[in-house]
Formats: C-alpha cells, sequence, structure tokens
C-alpha cells in the first residue's frame, strides 16, 4: 500500500463519510456509559464535542496511492481545528479494516506538520479511556497527558487530554 495525505475541504463526501462511520464507532464505546442521563447533560456534550466548520484549519484524508492516480480509496481521516488560542486535533478515525498498518500515525504527523507550519507552538486533544488504541496512538506520537481543557470540564470531566509541543 502506498499511502498519501490530502488536504480536502470539511464537506468533502469522502471526510463526512468518514466521520459518520466515527459517530457510530463512538456511541457503540461511549454509550452505555451515558445512557439514561439527563437530556440537558447530553445536549451540553453535544455541543462542546461539535466541530464548527468555520473553526476547521485543516480537513485531511489518507488515501491508498498504490495505483498512483488521482483518487485512491480514502483510509482515514482528521481534523485540525482553531480551538480559541489553541490548535486541536479532532476527529481521527480510520476504520477498523485499515487500523494497525501506519494510517493513524501519518494522519497525527500531518497534523502537526500542517499546525507547525501555521505557527502553533502545541496541538492538543481530548479523548478518553473507551479509545484504548487512541490513547496509545498519541502516546506513541509525543503527546503528553495534560488537564481536561475547555469546553470539556463540564460533561466530560474523565476524558484524557494530551498535548504535542512542537
Amino acid at each position: 500500500m502506498t499511502l498519501r495525505i490530502e488536504e480536502v475541504p470539511v464537506d468533502d463526501p469522502r471526510a463526512v463519510s468518514l466521520r459518520s462511520l466515527l459517530d457510530a464507532e463512538l456511541q457503540s464505546r461511549y454509550g452505555p456509559l451515558v445512557a439514561g442521563e439527563p437530556a440537558e447533560i447530553t445536549a451540553a456534550r453535544d455541543a462542546a464535542l461539535a466541530v464548527h466548520p468555520g473553526d476547521v484549519v485543516a480537513t485531511l484524508l489518507a488515501l491508498d496511492d498504490s495505483d498512483g492516480g488521482d483518487g485512491g480509496e480514502a483510509l482515514g481521516h482528521v481534523m485540525l481545528r482553531r480551538l480559541r488560542e489553541e490548535w486541536e486535533l479532532k476527529r481521527l478515525i480510520v476504520p477498523p479494516e485499515g487500523r494497525r498498518r501506519g494510517i493513524g500515525r501519518a494522519l497525527t504527523d500531518a497534523v502537526l506538520q500542517r499546525a507547525r507550519a501555521g505557527g502553533a507552538r502545541r496541538v492538543i486533544l481530548q479523548t478518553g479511556a473507551p479509545q484504548p488504541e487512541s490513547v496509545r496512538l498519541y502516546a506513541a506520537a509525543g503527546f503528553t497527558p495534560i488537564p481536561v481543557y475547555e469546553p470539556y470540564v463540564a460533561t466530560m470531566s474523565e476524558s484524557l487530554c494530551f498535548e504535542r509541543v512542537l
């Protein structure tokens, strides 16, 4: 497999499709933990997790470039967004059939390069214990733990948050 990272518009259909897969996976992992919570808590958490297109600095896809063409199957997705004065890695997804092939690491490296080129001094991210493979990926990429940051403090105080100083 030859991998190519491509920056695409936030509404690129391949990116939208991969984010839908991520939503389903996160629901299966976190849904049982929040079942039965009050609707206002769910709404506040959904608002904290929302990514507004105007805040997105870059949407990156990992594409299978084995055929050398312009297309290529989308193998993974990640976003880089501005969160106030911070740069945040968001919505990293590699579908199960593509995992353990270096795709997540390539996307993470690409986000770090893009942030560095944009003048970021660090990149932050939020994840959780139900995503142990994500935690391992971020640690291997040099991210270190930090306290839970806004907008996640009120509704996801058990989050695992990390930074990578650039």
